[in-house]
């Protein structure tokens, strides 16, 4: 009953609002694009779209078979995309999606020497994602995602291509600076800077702060690790980093990071792909440059 071209036409009346914009889009003529519609009007005994002025509305059934062609439409792309490929003997493309705010420089150190062996392939970065993205991996949005935070589902496999110890950064004047770890009492007037996450998904709450019931005097988001920074050096605050981007960083501005505890915060940055698409070469490739790459 459903097919295809029902789902690119109510797609394309989403975006576009009008018939003719819409038939312009698919590069059909109006008459097809209703003369579908109308027909499957008919098979499912309901109203797909309503007139509403010169644009068009969707009905609830409409926007029903709008959310399938949402989830379907990109897996038919995706698909169509690696056939061409195959077909060209070209290598593919590769989407991918960060949910780690501070991997992005280590990301480019991975992907310079891949795109030397993997001349023909195709690349974006993804970096709107905070912890969302498994959704656009399983729904072939992206085809690999960086977390520190996998979560479990049966099609993904996760694989860990490197380890850090989450740090506390501190101005070098701040008074916790010269100690070789701090406790969470110690925090309690500080103000604490973060990236725009819950304060649930964070390290420093979920496994320092919270299970020993202290806080900080006030949280404060910030979009970007270099002003997170600035902010912490003029001794504005502290923050929570991975040890790694923190030593980058500690050799032109002054900042010290310290351990959380006696026993710190260790970490994994995972690379998950979808698990029946463990064989191609070019996922397998990435993924054994991610492991080289500290």
């Amino acid at each position: 009953m459903l097919e295809r071209i029902h789902l690119e036409i109510l797609t394309a009346i989403k975006e576009h609002g009008t018939l003719t914009k819409a038939a312009d889009t698919l590069h059909l003529s109006q008459s097809a694009l209703s003369h579908s519609i109308k027909k499957l009007e008919g098979q499912i005994e309901t109203p797909i779209w309503k007139k509403d002025g010169r644009s068009l509305r969707l009905t609830p059934a409409g926007d029903r078979i709008q959310t399938l062609a949402n989830r379907v439409l990109p897996q038919f792309s995706y698909t169509e995309l690696l056939l061409k490929q195959i077909a060209k003997g070209e290598a593919g493309a590769l989407r991918i999606g960060m949910e780690c705010h501070p991997c992005y420089q280590w990301l480019l150190r991975v992907i310079q020497p891949y795109l030397e062996q993997w001349p023909d392939i195709d690349m974006d970065v993804k970096q709107e994602f905070q912890f969302c993205a498994l959704g656009a991996l399983l729904s072939y949005e992206i085809d690999v995602l960086i977390t520190p935070d996998p979560l479990y589902k049966p099609k993904v496999e996760y694989i860990p291509v490197f380890d850090y110890e989450h740090k506390l950064v501190v101005s070098e004047s701040h008074k916790l600076a010269n100690q070789a770890y701090v406790l969470p009492e110690q925090l309690t007037q500080d103000v604490l800077f973060s990236y725009p996450v819950e304060p649930e998904r964070l390290d420093v709450f979920s496994q320092f702060l919270s299970p020993a019931k202290c806080t900080v005097k006030k949280h404060k988001y910030i979009e970007t690790t270099e002003i997170m920074l600035q902010m912490v050096a003029a001794g504005r605050g502290v923050c929570a980093l991975p040890g790694w981007l923190v030593d980058e960083y500690a050799k032109s501005m002054p900042i010290k990071s310290i351990r959380f505890g006696e026993k710190g915060i260790n970490k994994q940055i995972f690379v998950g792909i979808r698990k029946d698409e463990q064989h191609i070469n070019y996922l397998k490739d990435f993924i054994s440059q991610a492991k080289k790459t500290k």
